[in-house]
């Protein structure tokens, strides 16, 4: 029970690393917390950074969600319940990390990690629904919510485990809450679309 304790405030530590606020720090960029919506994640790093930048921003949040998830398969054999557990705890780290004062990002790319580290087949639709979707509607937020919103059934299709479920459910909870701006934006039909800055 301990180690379990641990593993999943290992995976929280973990996706406490804003990867967003570290990337524009070493590459001599404002903190993203400072600009544009004010969220550290790779669509805010696109808007008034550079492609490089949010690419590498992706990949570190998407890292964050995806490395302890497969070390909880390979290493731990962890069951559903602390699989579920592991995964909320990388998923809040991103949201409020405890290394950045619990300002964190939206939770897109580190949920999709913890989704593919799960179960490589659900997490393979997920991000097929918000490619799609974003390719579409060139709005990232919307792409989100969409998929997230599906994340459910398609977990439960793909693999129907209670806990597992449960724990989806949470974090399109929690995104969706993340993403309570975005909607409004949405609503009124003011919401921005996927652009990037003109620096390379």
């Amino acid at each position: 029970m301990f180690q379990d304790i641990l593993y999943i405030i290992a995976a929280y530590m973990l996706g406490s690393l804003s990867s967003g606020i570290i990337v524009c720090k070493l590459m001599g960029l404002p903190d993203p917390r400072t600009q544009g919506s004010n969220n550290p994640g790779a669509t805010n790093v696109l808007r008034f950074g550079n492609k490089l930048a949010a690419a590498i921003t992706l990949l570190g949040d998407s890292l964050k969600g995806l490395i302890p998830m497969l070390l909880a398969h390979t290493i731990i054999g962890a069951q559903p319940m602390l699989l579920a557990l592991i995964g909320i705890g990388a998923f809040l780290g991103h949201l409020y990390p405890i290394w950045f004062r619990f300002q964190g990002g939206k939770g897109v790319a580190t949920a999709l990690g913890v989704q593919i580290g799960l179960y490589w087949m659900f997490g393979s639709i997920i991000a097929i629904l918000w490619l799609v979707t974003a390719k579409i509607t060139k709005t990232s937020s919307l792409a989100a919510l969409a998929s997230m919103a599906l994340a459910p059934v398609v977990l439960w299709l793909t693999w129907p485990v209670p806990e597992l479920l449960i724990m989806q459910l949470i974090i399109s909870v929690l995104l969706f809450w993340r993403h309570k701006d975005n909607i409004q934006r949405l609503l009124a039909g003011k919401e921005g679309q996927i652009q990037a800055n003109n620096n390379q």
